[in-house]
């Protein structure tokens, strides 16, 4: 529901319809667009199109407290101001609210000029953070133009030194046991500070088969402390299946082939690699096995299956997304997973974030499962929870 006015635009999450009503009246009459919304997780859903300035929301909520919701946002988005309402102030709420940089924490029945005014410092204290995020954007897009291939080099070179791989536990949908892990790069060099960053140099330096080498490296030492029953998914960028052919035996992973899972990445790439299928059986002749991800995300997942011939196939996180509240998607993820089972593949879906997400994914036929709400990507081999 939108209620037009200025260019401001607030959330209103409130499971009773009259209160999120009223509230929204009052903010329209200031000037403000107001959204209302019943439950965190529909907010959750808006908030991630972008475009909202102010959060203000009950604490206490079915299935999702607002507490949970502000907790959610900070993980997306550590300047986008909430406000906590309630009914029935105490120190748990109180002590969450300050733990996850509430904006304000303010008790029922609010005043409605008290609100509009908490809501105008907000939108004014997102407004200013955004202008700092796009400044220091700004900055370190010119201290990237300005960086030499030398100076990109040495960062690279460092971040390689301070490399490590963080595991993300895969668990078999049948009981909740610990299938394996996804080995996802990450380093310690602040100049190249995420995965993105890295790839990125090591691309404009034509170093990918360096750094792949490096990751393969890192996981089969990591790989010596583990359980010898778990599998782990390596990521690999198509690029990387030449070189991978010219290491041979001497590649660290070779000792452990037939418990490593190669997951080939940019899979748009792989029509411009000479012999796919070539390489790919030679891979297999070592005893690696072949996943694709994303299957779902247009031409370059279908073709994959003629390329790859993978024994594991993951599905698009948008797939997997509130999957138990769509029909459409439940019979698509059962027919994908008809498929692959005809076919000998065993289907991984990606991104379960609730056990609601869990419980369809499982009635609906995957094999594999992998997300936040089973683990995160952690230091070590974390164990899953069920």
């Amino acid at each position: 529901m939108n209620l037009q006015g200025s260019r401001t635009k607030v959330l209103l999450v409130d499971d009773s319809a009259p209160v999120a009503l009223a509230l929204a009246r009052h903010l329209s009459r200031a000037g403000f667009i107001a959204e209302t919304y019943s439950d965190a997780r529909s907010a959750l859903s808006r908030i991630a199109l972008g475009d909202i300035r102010v959060v203000v929301s009950d604490i206490s909520m079915p299935e999702m407290s607002g507490i949970e919701l502000l907790k959610q946002i900070r993980e997306r988005d550590q300047d986008l101001p909430v406000v906590l309402i309630t009914a029935s102030p105490d120190i748990e709420s109180a002590t969450g609210a300050v733990d996850f940089g509430a904006f304000r924490y303010l008790t029922k029945p609010i005043e409605h000029e008290a609100l509009i005014s908490t809501v105008r410092q907000a939108a004014k204290l997102h407004e200013l953070a955004i202008a700092r995020r796009d400044a220091l954007a700004e900055q370190s897009a010119q201290q990237s133009r300005s960086v030499d291939r030398e100076s990109l080099e040495v960062c690279l070179r460092r971040a390689v030194d301070a490399l490590w791989m963080a595991y993300q536990p895969i668990v078999r949908a049948v009981d909740g046991s610990t299938f394996g892990y996804e080995a996802l790069l990450r380093s310690d060099e602040p100049a190249l500070p995420h995965p993105g960053a890295i790839l990125d140099a090591a691309t404009r330096l034509n170093a990918l088969p360096a750094l792949g080498r490096a990751v393969r490296a890192r996981v089969a030492s990591d790989m010596l402390g583990a359980d010898p029953a778990w599998r782990f998914f390596v990521n690999l960028h198509p690029s990387d299946l030449s070189d991978l052919e010219e290491q041979g035996s001497a590649c660290p992973l070779d000792i452990s082939a037939s418990r490593v899972v190669l997951e080939v990445t940019e899979r748009a790439a792989i029509e411009t690699v000479n012999d796919v299928k070539r390489k790919i059986a030679r891979l297999r002749q070592r005893g690696y096995a072949v996943a694709v991800d994303d299957l779902g995300a247009g031409y370059a997942g279908l073709s994959s299956f003629v390329h790859l011939e993978p024994e594991f196939v993951k599905l698009d996180m948008a797939l997997v997304r509130d999957a138990h509240k769509s029909s459409v998607k439940a019979r698509l993820i059962r027919s994908i997973a008809s498929v692959c089972r005809d076919l000998g593949m065993l289907v991984v879906a990606e991104g379960v974030e609730t056990v609601e997400e869990r419980d369809a994914l499982i009635e609906y036929g995957c094999d594999l499962l992998q997300g936040f709400y089973l683990g995160k990507p952690a230091r070590g081999f974390v164990p899953p929870r069920w």
